[in-house]
């Protein structure tokens, strides 16, 4: 039998055939056209870098979209309503195995604790399912409409007006029982109100004290599992009933969706809710799940929604921050020190610094590190105090510390002074960083208006004058890469591989101590273009030195070549 994809000889033969029958003008013209079908081809898609870590942000809509998924698996497989299943769903924290488990050993159990079914109606029908049943109980509170139960006369016997199985046939032809007096709200005693609703339990309240208590439950308390009203009772209100009190009320709704929401991305180690204020975006990202891979990435993320600067964090820790190139577990580590209260009285001095020629006292404005006495004259660098003439590119050591004088310490008064002063070291360049990028914001302005005093005194157009924003941008993103990294070098065991990481920090600080003297200096109008094109370059070795930086740095987590002077969490 012949195949489609057979080697034929014919093949060849009316291959042959065409190129004998093609002109050396069409040869030409063919051969041409291939090579210009090199131009088409579709690009391969980007390389992700070491210190990046693959993600999907969500909104509020497809979150939901994976809730009602989960709620259709889980109705499909009980033969239960929705309703139901989101609440069996909610009490086993959104864990969808280990429910099906828990339910197909003892669905009633299952349906009383999660606030299905009340505990004193699952004895009458051993055999009837935990959900069923309490639909068969209160079909007004499965569909959410109200109802109006009545108040019963003293002395009647209950079962004469109750539920059809559960009373006496020998009393079901008695003589007419007395007209039940109106039911009144247990609640607020209004004897003027006509529409009542009860959940399973059939505790019954008025639709007013409904409306207010769950408002009250959802906005005031962000609960989502809203209870009954009646003393320990552990009924919780379906979605169908919330929805039906609230009546009109719908961002009261909307909220309640959203925490809703937030409980579903709580519950799933995949997902995590931006922390920034009023965001309803979520981020995906299975690779930052588990503590063990923490150890190797620093997971940033974007939560993409559109704002302006973007919502960036730490998947993995609590930091709403980008905290790179510093794993999680030594940035915790850190930032709990500096919150010290023992340590925090010794830097406070560091807000304010005096002039080492005249004494004079010194608060810092801006972002450049290259200072100069406005009453002596005196330049020098903020971080060290040295003279600025000493911080050439052969004499830049500003970022290492001497730990010489610790080692040779004898006594625990000297050793404990040593300590000190090398996490004062640290620290005053890790908080000069910090204050440098809070600075970026009056930084913006001052270069927003040379970009316009650029635009008028130069043929230069507004967007020909971006480079210098874009430049504000490297530099703030670099001071916090900076920043990170003096955290990082205090953890850090001394050895080869610490030096070589504070000559990538040296290179990274001097390229952005450069690049912000460049932003903040005086605008030469007959030197516009010269100034664009050293930005510009700054700019773009900036941006090398920055990601050289973080690339090594996270392949030294992946190699395992970093260790740690303490115990940091993952690395035991």
């Amino acid at each position: 039998m012949s195949s489609d994809y057979e080697y034929s000889d014919e093949d060849d033969y009316y291959d042959d055939e065409d190129e004998d029958m093609m002109s050396p003008e069409e040869d030409d013209s063919a051969s041409d056209d291939d090579m210009d079908m090199d131009d088409f081809r579709i690009p391969q898609r980007a390389v992700r870098k070491a210190y990046e870590v693959e993600y999907e942000a969500l909104p509020q809509s497809a979150v939901e979209k994976l809730m009602a998924s989960d709620v259709e698996h889980i109705s499909g497989i009980f033969g239960v309503e929705g309703s139901t299943a989101s609440l069996l769903l909610r009490h086993m924290n959104w864990n969808k195995e280990r429910l099906i488990e828990k339910y197909m050993d003892n669905a009633l159990a299952v349906s009383v604790a999660a606030g299905i079914s009340p505990p004193s109606r699952t004895s009458f029908s051993p055999s009837a399912a935990g959900p069923e049943r309490s639909q068969s109980f209160s079909s007004s509170a499965r569909s959410g409409g109200l109802r109006r139960p009545t108040r019963l006369t003293p002395g009647i016997s209950p079962n004469v007006i109750q539920h059809p199985f559960r009373t006496d046939p020998s009393l079901r032809h008695a003589a007419p029982t007395p007209k039940p007096e109106p039911f009144v709200c247990p609640i607020c005693y209004d004897d003027s109100q006509t529409a009542f609703s009860a959940l399973a339990c059939d505790h019954a309240y008025c639709a007013g004290c409904w409306s207010a208590y769950i408002t009250s439950k959802i906005r005031e308390e962000g609960e989502h599992a809203i209870r009954c009203m009646a003393e320990s009772c552990a009924l919780i209100a379906p979605d169908p009933f919330v929805r039906s009190a609230l009546g009109e009320d719908t961002p009261t709704w909307e909220r309640f969706n959203e925490l809703l929401a937030r409980h579903f991305v709580s519950s799933n180690p995949n997902l995590k809710y931006c922390p920034y204020p009023s965001c309803t975006f979520t981020v995906s990202c299975p690779a930052a799940a588990s503590k063990s891979s923490l150890t190797t990435i620093v997971p940033t993320v974007l939560c993409g929604a559109n704002a302006s600067p973007p919502h960036k964090f730490c998947f993995g820790c609590p930091i709403d921050s980008d905290h790179r190139p510093v794993v999680c577990g030594v940035a915790k580590r850190w930032l709990k020190k500096c919150r010290d209260d023992s340590e925090t009285a010794n830097w406070i001095k560091s807000n304010t610094k005096e002039c080492a020629k005249c004494q004079s006292t010194i608060e810092k404005n801006g972002g450049c590190n290259h200072m100069t006495c406005k009453k002596c004259k005196h330049e020098f660098c903020w971080v060290c105090m040295g003279p600025w003439s000493e911080h050439g590119t052969a004499w830049y050591s500003c970022n290492r510390f001497d730990e010489k004088a610790g080692i040779d310490a004898r006594d625990a008064q000297s050793r404990s002074r040593a300590s000190l002063e090398r996490y004062l070291h640290y620290y005053n360049r890790w908080a000069n960083h910090e204050q440098s990028a809070k600075l970026s914001v009056e930084l913006y302005s001052k270069t927003e208006k040379k970009m316009e005093e650029m635009q008028i005194t130069s043929d230069l157009t507004w967007i020909e004058v971006q480079f210098m924003k874009k430049a504000v941008d490297e530099v703030e993103k670099c001071r916090m890469t900076l920043k990170w990294t003096y955290a990082m070098a205090y953890y850090l065991e001394k050895g080869n591989e610490k030096e070589l990481f504070e000559d990538n920090q040296r290179d990274l600080e001097r390229a952005v101590e450069d690049l912000s003297e460049l932003l903040e200096s005086p605008i030469d109008t007959e030197a516009i273009s010269t100034l664009r094109q050293k930005v510009t370059d700054k700019t773009v070795y900036v941006s090398k030195r920055n990601e050289i930086m973080l690339e090594d740095t996270a392949k030294g987590y992946l190699e395992g070549r970093w260790t740690w002077n303490v115990s940091v969490e993952g690395f035991d």
